[in-house]
């Protein structure tokens, strides 16, 4: 800006935009014995156990998640331990916005739900055929604690269950693309929810909004 130039901010998730445009909730730092208890508890019964203990806490968090979704369902667990209140009672919280919106041009490239899943799988199979395997075999032999972020990485839980020998190569990718498609509908649906004022281009006005797009730019 002070160049003279307009700022551009490209890729990240929909929730990175969020909070340049809203600001992030206030909810206070939870202590660690509280965020280990939990992550023990769910490593121990599993997500859905812990499901259930959210539906009878926090019934309004429970029914916003997925009863599989363990890290969202821990997360949602360890804020009305540590706060008393809900989750979702905090998110409503206005934040502080980094961006002005007002000043702002927002855009959403939008393939095609069938070419975004297309696109999906073939990138898992390059991801095959480019070392994935190799690198969870490596993960394999570290021994890491199965609640770690990188553990439930999109793949990795089926790509294990091949590297062990207790699935096929075909059922261990078949697995893996399920777990891609039923990420990009989340996505899709978190974006309709969260996104629905952008400026949505699709696929076949991508060309025309796009020549528009860097006109106003270089503008």
């Amino acid at each position: 800006r002070e160049a003279g130039q307009r700022p551009i901010i490209a890729g990240g998730t929909g929730l990175y935009f969020k909070v340049l445009l809203e600001g992030l909730s206030p909810v206070p730092p939870i202590p660690d014995d509280v965020r280990q208890h939990w992550r023990g508890l769910e490593a121990e019964h599993g997500a859905y156990a812990l499901w259930t203990t959210l539906m009878h806490d926090d019934p309004e968090m429970a029914l916003r998640l997925d009863p599989n979704d363990g890290q969202r369902i821990v997360r949602a667990l360890e804020v009305f331990a540590a706060t008393g209140k809900s989750l979702a009672a905090w998110q409503r919280t206005p934040g502080v916005p980094v961006l002005e919106a007002p000043n702002t041009v927002p855009l959403l490239l939008m393939p095609e739900r069938a070419t975004l899943r297309a696109r999906a799988e073939a990138r898992f199979d390059w991801m095959l055929d480019h070392g994935a395997l190799d690198e969870v075999r490596t993960i394999a032999g570290l021994g890491l604690d199965p609640s770690l972020p990188a553990m439930r990485a999109i793949g990795v839980a089926p790509l294990m269950q091949l590297v062990s020998g207790t699935v096929s190569k075909s059922d261990a990718v078949a697995q893996a693309k399920a777990e891609t498609r039923q990420y990009v509908k989340r996505q899709t649906t978190w974006i309709g929810r969260n996104m629905i004022t952008w400026n949505n281009i699709d696929t076949q006005s991508i060309e025309t909004s796009l020549a528009s797009a860097i006109t106003f730019i270089q503008s």
